[in-house]
């Protein structure tokens, strides 16, 4: 069983920054995804970002040039470096995780993170 860890969030004036961090504790399939999606009030949960284990990553038009995805793998970590935050960027952030197997994928969820940005 993979459990998902999450800190970083809190408070930020826009057009400042945080960092995220998920740890995953237990073992990841050699293959899989980790990645960032985020829900605010009233509205859908959305992704924000994607890394492969083999680092290729993508991300929301939203986010692009402003969020930075990357990971430790030898930490089972993933991290989203969030720069120039706006107030619409508010929305609690959850990790996520995806197992690969030939059988199947098993996915994950973190707890989630509330980030607001305000002045």
């Amino acid at each position: 069983q993979v459990q998902l860890v999450e800190s970083g969030g809190g408070l930020v004036q826009p057009g400042g920054s945080l960092r995220l961090s998920c740890a995953a504790s237990g073992r990841l399939s050699s293959t899989n995804v980790m990645g960032w999606f985020r829900q605010a009030p009233g509205k859908q949960r959305e992704v924000v970002a994607t890394i492969t284990s083999g680092g290729s990553t993508n991300s929301a038009d939203s986010v692009k040039g402003r969020f930075t995805i990357s990971r430790d793998n030898a930490k089972n970590t993933v991290y989203l470096q969030m720069n120039s935050l706006k107030s619409e960027d508010t929305a609690v952030y959850y990790c996520n995780a995806k197992s690969i197997f030939p059988i199947g994928t098993y996915t994950y969820w973190g707890q989630g993170t509330q980030v607001t940005v305000s002045s």
